[in-house]
């Protein structure tokens, strides 16, 4: 029983959502969140980046969906494949006057949350990210899955197992529950006046 952010079909996890066959089955998060997150920023003009680590399948997703789903805004795609990369990620982005950042979903991004905070207001940049642990700790905005449900269906799914279900008869279940949160005091300091229709959508707003 694992949780994953990606299609598991695609990385050959399991068979199919209906049918996972095997010894394993999933939730799944889906990370098409561009659209949804692209109406939190529709002032954010036309120059947008997408950070992706080349190494994990699921960020070049998000870049596919960013791209598929832009309407007049120009995606920049910028790699971070290691820690060492981010400063000079940052420094590319402001070379090339973006305004402003998506950060692709991951294990990778997320256990860096508080640096990328950090230089996203540096560098006075609206940034937007997957998950809430990133504004908790300074970030602007996270829209995605609810991460709390998707442990408690992981539970859920753990508990039928160890009653006698067998896992390859249990579906896949995906994510449905999406959380938007927005850090007020971020915003602030970026000179950014978030719309009070988009504050009344948000499930928590840090203040």
């Amino acid at each position: 029983m694992f949780g994953v952010g990606s299609d598991p079909v695609q990385e050959g996890l399991v068979a199919s959502l209906n049918r996972p066959g095997g010894n394993v089955t999933a939730t799944s998060s889906p990370s098409n969140w561009w659209p949804s997150a692209c109406s939190c920023c529709a002032s954010w003009r036309k120059r947008v980046a997408v950070l992706v680590n080349p190494t994990d399948p699921e960020g070049y997703q998000t870049l596919r969906d960013a791209q598929a789903a832009a309407a007049g805004q120009q995606i920049v795609a910028v790699e971070v494949a290691s820690g060492r990369d981010i400063d000079a990620a940052f420094a590319r982005m402001a070379r090339e006057q973006v305004d402003a950042l998506f950060v692709a979903p991951g294990t990778f991004f997320n256990t860096r949350r508080v640096q990328l905070a950090i230089l996203a207001a540096r560098h006075a940049l609206p940034a937007i990210y997957s998950v809430r642990a990133y504004p908790e700790v300074g970030g602007l905005i996270s829209y995605g899955t609810d991460v709390l449900d998707a442990f408690r269906q992981v539970g859920v799914y753990t508990a039928r197992i160890l009653k006698g279900a067998r896992p390859a008869d249990l579906p896949v279940l995906q994510s449905t529950k999406f959380e938007l949160v927005i850090n007020l005091n971020t915003a602030r300091a970026l000179g950014l006046e978030v719309p009070p229709t988009l504050l009344a959508r948000a499930d928590e707003v840090i203040e």
